[in-house]
């Protein structure tokens, strides 16, 4: 069926490793960084990448997660009965950088969704986008800080993140849609 492996368990981990650092890096005032995993995949991103600050720097980074599905601008669209997960954001947002961390950036509507959320809960000094992939066919003016991987794809292609969390494995696969 045309599937192609592009990332497996370890080169997962070394990515996140390296976005990790990357966070690091562009932020030094680490008394001001916060991540906020979007639902659902990012959310467990953005815990893995917590936990590597954890272990580089022994700091604990404030962690929320938002969901968007309130936020989509296609609601109607997308499902008759749209199911809504958790936002929780236990933490000032005011002055903070917010990390936003999903798993793939495509046409950029789920991160304006995500942007206009986090304004309902204050302002912050400045948010970033950390992404596990870069599919392109951005529809909106959007783009990653932190990108673990620009993987050129097709419309005519679907890109499956799976996550031990979820998946019971850690693997990203890129396959044809299925058509009719």
């Amino acid at each position: 069926m045309g599937e192609r492996v592009v990332l497996t368990h370890d080169g997962l981990q070394r990515m996140l490793k390296r976005l990790s650092y990357e966070i690091l890096e562009k932020n030094p005032e680490h008394g001001e960084l916060a991540l906020i995993g979007i639902q659902r995949r990012g959310v467990f991103l953005a815990r893995r990448i917590r936990e590597f600050i954890r272990e580089a720097e022994g700091l604990d980074v404030p962690f929320g997660v938002i969901d968007i599905t309130l936020y989509r601008d296609d609601l109607t669209l997308a499902s008759a009965a749209p199911v809504v997960h958790e936002t929780n954001i236990p933490f000032d947002v005011s002055d903070k950088t917010l990390v936003l961390v999903d798993d793939v950036l495509f046409t950029g509507r789920t991160v304006r969704c995500a942007l206009s959320e986090i304004m309902d809960f204050g302002r912050p000094r400045r948010i970033e986008l950390c992404v596990l992939l870069d599919r392109g066919h951005r529809e909106l003016p959007i783009r990653a800080d932190f990108v673990g991987k620009n993987i050129p794809t097709s419309r005519e292609e679907l890109v499956d993140v799976m996550l031990q969390e979820l998946d019971g494995k850690d693997e990203v696969v890129v396959r044809k849609k299925n058509v009719g």
